[in-house]
């Protein structure tokens, strides 16, 4: 093994020069997509300024653009272990996988089934769902184990049966982290007659793809989440692509990979797509560039392992956290989800950008899972390692997180009686009043809040059945309120007809879940 230092590697990575409010920059949303080194950045250049044309014509150009392509598909298929011939490109995943369901989708019909996973991106429930209405074809949905982030392959297994014509599963969730056993699952589809298709864009950064070893059918993967450009990569063995009755113009080839193409290509992507793997092989060593990619994930793997560990452990001894997914000694990639009690998601990564701590929230389109997961309001932060990642970044997203969560779980304390007068700002929010109690981690104030029409704290504030008195954009609260030296867990507050451009709160109330005290 090679073994490139992780100094050398983040050399290799401008965007790592990037600071944000004086922070150097810690991306840990690589599972939406990576960083570009520069051998990515140059080979797209190098392709646009020197060889740029369109294929299969005879003048240099055009030639070496049919050389970059079948580079390209050679390179992707040692990324895979698959054959050049069995490498599709195309615009995305999503695209890729919306074109091969409505091919396949041309031999269904009413009684076929297909089998997904509630753990997977929408981008492999979608394209197949379709055929729902197109084809009349029956989906079964496995479920997933909301307390592990585990597939229920007991139900799994309930959800084949001999009306089974595919599977559609993810290698590897992108909202947990969860690696599914596609082995396992490519056993159980043949058994019941069945094809497999696996969705490795979230697993392909993190362990490398075996499609041999997998014996699966078809697989699709995105290269910007692997250090490349936006390109999509489908794989299908090579006698089923030609089987396929793809869409296809009439001059276009008809033989596999490029009958599953449509148009002209993204020559320059190709070109990026293949450099990306060229970067990752040059990690490794070998006399192949699979043996080097082999070698170079082998020890990105150990890598991760320790960072994942770190970052679980930490956020996991951290006040208000809700971890999510398998824990580490399970397998799974080295993305981490978790919510803050108290603190919408979209807040978390809005302090913790201020810091340079770049995470994303939302349901990143794994909406079932978020769904499962009891989430779908605010939805869960989302934090992911990569091969640029350090140590101490992993460290400052935990102190983030922290400091974050020191100002989220404040508690009336009875028995300090002092007065204050207050006058606190934060995220555009100022109150002014009189402290009448208040601790290290406890204020509680009497008097007029006032919250500006912008404030980001609108998002406190949402409509619920239980609470309904609050007459400030028809919504009400659900955090603690402290009356007499008692916290009641989730009272609502009640608020006064608000003045224009603001909402007052009078009474006496406890500083809510989510607030920084400074």
């Amino acid at each position: 093994m090679n073994s490139i230092a992780l100094s050398e590697i983040r050399k290799s990575f401008p965007a790592l020069q990037r600071t944000h409010n004086d922070h150097p920059v810690a991306y840990f949303d690589g599972p939406g997509g990576t960083q570009v080194p520069h051998a990515v950045v140059t080979a797209m250049t190098d392709y646009l300024f020197q060889h740029n044309a369109n294929t299969h014509w005879s003048y240099p150009s055009s030639e070496e653009t049919d050389a970059i392509v079948s580079a390209a598909r050679q390179a992707l298929a040692d990324f895979l272990n698959a054959t050049p011939n069995e490498i599709v490109f195309g615009a995305n995943m999503t695209t890729l996988t919306f074109h091969l369901a409505r091919a396949l989708g041309r031999n269904y019909g009413p009684g076929d089934e297909i089998v997904l996973t509630e753990l997977d991106h929408h981008a492999n429930i979608a394209p197949w769902r379709a055929l729902e209405k197109e084809r009349g074809v029956t989906i079964r949905m496995a479920r997933m184990i909301p307390e592990t982030g585990l597939l229920d392959w007991a139900d799994f297994e309930e959800q084949l049966s001999e009306r089974t014509r595919l599977i559609a599963i993810g290698a590897a969730s992108n909202a947990l982290g969860t690696i599914t056993d596609i082995g396992r699952a490519a056993k159980m589809a043949h058994a019941a007659g069945a094809q497999i298709f696996v969705d490795a864009v979230h697993y392909a950064p993190h362990q490398l793809v075996d499609v041999r070893a997998w014996d699966c059918d078809f697989l699709s993967c995105s290269a910007y989440k692997f250090y490349g450009p936006h390109i999509g990569v489908l794989y299908g063995r090579h006698e089923l692509l030609n089987a396929i009755d793809f869409p296809k113009l009439i001059p276009a080839s008809n033989a596999a990979p490029e009958l599953a193409e449509t148009g002209t290509q993204n020559h320059e992507g190709m070109a990026g797509a293949a450099a990306a793997v060229d970067f990752l092989a040059s990690l490794g060593s070998g006399e192949t560039r699979r043996s080097w990619l082999q070698a170079a994930f082998a020890e990105l793997h150990q890598r991760s392992v320790i960072l994942v560990r770190q970052l679980w452990d930490g956020l996991s001894a951290s006040d208000g956290v809700q971890l999510y997914g398998p824990a580490p000694a399970a397998p799974r990639t080295p993305t981490v989800a978790f919510t803050l009690r108290g603190v919408p998601s979209r807040e978390v990564a809005v302090r913790l950008a201020k810091e340079g701590i770049f995470v994303s929230h939302g349901d990143f389109y794994a909406t079932t899972v978020v769904e499962r997961l009891g989430q779908t309001a605010d939805g869960i932060v989302r934090a992911g390692c990569a091969c640029y990642t350090t140590s101490e970044e992993v460290e400052r997203l935990v102190e983030g997180v922290r400091r974050i969560s020191s100002y989220s779980t404040l508690r009336y304390d009875g028995n300090q009686s002092q007065t204050k007068e207050l006058e606190r700002t934060n995220m555009k929010a100022t109150w002014h009043g009189t402290t009448i109690a208040e601790s290290d981690d406890t204020v509680v104030v009497e008097g007029n809040h006032y919250f500006p029409a912008d404030s980001i704290r609108r998002e406190y504030f949402r409509e619920s059945e239980e609470h309904t008195h609050c007459p400030w954009k028809g919504e009400a609260s659900y955090y603690d309120i402290a009356i007499d030296g008692a916290v009641n867990e989730g009272a609502a507050w009640y608020y006064p007809e608000p003045k224009e451009g603001a909402a007052n709160i009078k009474g006496r109330v406890a500083f809510w879940k989510g607030v920084e005290v400074r």
